[in-house]
């Protein structure tokens, strides 16, 4: 298992702070501004941290089942499909696969 990021132990404001420098450099953000990332961002990073002692391959069906109900969702139209990449990069980031 890999070893956790750092960031595991500070709190999303960190990793917020984080993302909103970083996420332009990502390539699946297109011209989307961070406000429709943050809600992705902030589901891997709890989910990594609620599956600390699993992979990533298995609960990305329990996270796929689990986005259409994220409380902190504010885009009630993005689907999975757009948004797993980035909620895979915030669960790589923690769990130190980055």
């Amino acid at each position: 298992m890999a070893k956790p990021h750092p960031s595991s132990t500070l709190d999303w404001t960190a990793e917020d702070e984080y993302w909103r420098t970083n996420y332009r450099n990502r390539p699946y953000t297109g011209v989307s501004d961070y406000d429709f990332w943050e809600p992705a961002y902030r589901y891997g990073y709890e989910s990594a941290q609620r599956y600390s002692n699993k992979t990533w391959d298995s609960v990305e069906a329990d996270l796929r089942s689990g986005w259409d109900h994220y409380e902190h969702r504010r885009h009630t139209h993005t689907t999975w499909e757009q948004m797993k990449d980035a909620v895979r990069d915030a669960w790589d980031r923690i769990v130190g696969n980055k």
